[in-house]
């Protein structure tokens, strides 16, 4: 099992907890064990389901359970998961929270299925290397992120989920032709022209996609009826200037400009960077517990480095700070563009 560090320490290193091992015998047989729990190695079964896809069965889930019931485990777990006690949490929100968390995972410590995930494949016009950030959000505590780039968008999709968005779905959606240009720091502190910028930005991306729609639908109609100057040979020359508009905005963007979160923005760590690269519009996936009514919201994705970036949720008034998880992995590279993409689409209708 592969945890995120103590909420909120996004720098801090992840951790490994074993969840069983394999012993190869003579004659090619072998034999598992489940390391679940805390009185040791016990007996366990592995079952290859398809390509790319196996499950792990413990047959002794008596030694996943404690002497203390179900009140010693999950003080046990709040400790090892949050590196804290339930006297330490305060908040009534958080601590229902937290207690959904684990009544949920402890269902499934018995048996588990396990998929193949790749790494987002890279290309020089990236605004920073892809790959998986260790990310803050709020009462759930730190969650792993998939940061991949998608031609004009950037996608931040769940690798670990939370009681309200599941693993699998689009967490944040960053849109690369939308740069935002921060006021100074003075009025950057003001949440309300914060929000005017940002809403002017949502607006505008609106406008841009009902044309676009009118332009396919105009396009999609027979031959004769379409009007005789050559719209797809102006948009495409839009694109063009909109995208050399991109570059432009990029090139010119400051090495570094002061950065700082507006009054009434909450964030779990205060120990975020005091200045930042470049700003783009983006949109936040908010819903309910068990992903009821999920909308996406406005927001400002932040590019700090090359190892941090963050997310301002304009409509819940949170920040969420992003850093990079520098394991080198082995054989995690897609062979393909079209395999990871159709990775992205399987892991995200698993969840839904």
């Amino acid at each position: 099992m592969y945890l995120p560090p103590h909420d909120p320490h996004v720098d801090d290193p992840m951790r490994f907890k074993p969840l069983f091992r394999i012993h190869l015998m003579e004659r090619k047989s072998a034999t598992v064990e489940c390391m679940y729990g805390h009185k040791g190695p016990h007996n366990g079964h592995i079952q290859i389901v398809k390509k790319d896809e196996f499950s792990t069965k413990c047959n002794q889930t008596d030694h996943h359970r404690m002497s203390g019931g179900r009140q010693e485990e999950f003080r046990t777990w709040l400790r090892e998961e949050w590196g804290r006690t339930l006297e330490d949490i305060f908040h009534e929100h958080m601590q229902e929270l937290i207690l959904m968390k684990f009544i949920y995972t402890s269902q499934y410590d018995n048996c588990l299925t396990y998929r193949r995930i790749y790494l987002p494949p890279s290309s020089p016009e990236d605004l920073i290397q892809p790959g998986l950030f260790k990310g803050t959000y709020g009462s759930h505590g730190l969650e792993i992120v998939m940061l991949s780039f998608h031609g004009k968008k950037a996608k931040g999709t769940k690798i670990t989920g939370d009681p309200n968005i599941p693993a699998g779905q689009q967490t944040v959606e960053i849109d690369l032709a939308h740069p935002l240009q921060l006021p100074d720091i003075e009025n950057l502190r003001d949440f309300s022209e914060l929000s005017r910028i940002v809403l002017e930005v949502q607006e505008q991306v609106r406008r841009e996609e009902q044309e676009q729609q009118q332009e396919q639908e105009e396009h999609s109609q027979p031959a004769a009826s379409q009007p005789a100057s050559p719209l797809g040979g102006e948009g495409a020359e839009g694109e063009e200037t909109a995208a050399g508009a991109e570059g432009t905005t990029q090139d010119k963007a400051p090495a570094s400009q002061p950065f700082v979160l507006p009054m009434g923005v909450i964030s779990r760590n205060e120990d975020y960077p005091r200045s930042c690269r470049i700003c783009f519009y983006g949109t936040g996936l908010i819903a309910g517990h068990g992903f009821t009514s999920p909308e996406r919201t406005p927001g400002v994705f932040v590019l700090f480095d090359d190892d941090r970036f963050g997310f301002i949720w304009l409509e819940l008034k949170s920040f969420s700070l992003y850093s990079r998880i520098k394991v080198p992995f082995q054989n995690a590279q897609a062979p393909s563009r079209e395999a990871f993409d159709e990775m992205l689409k399987n892991i995200q209708s698993l969840a839904t």
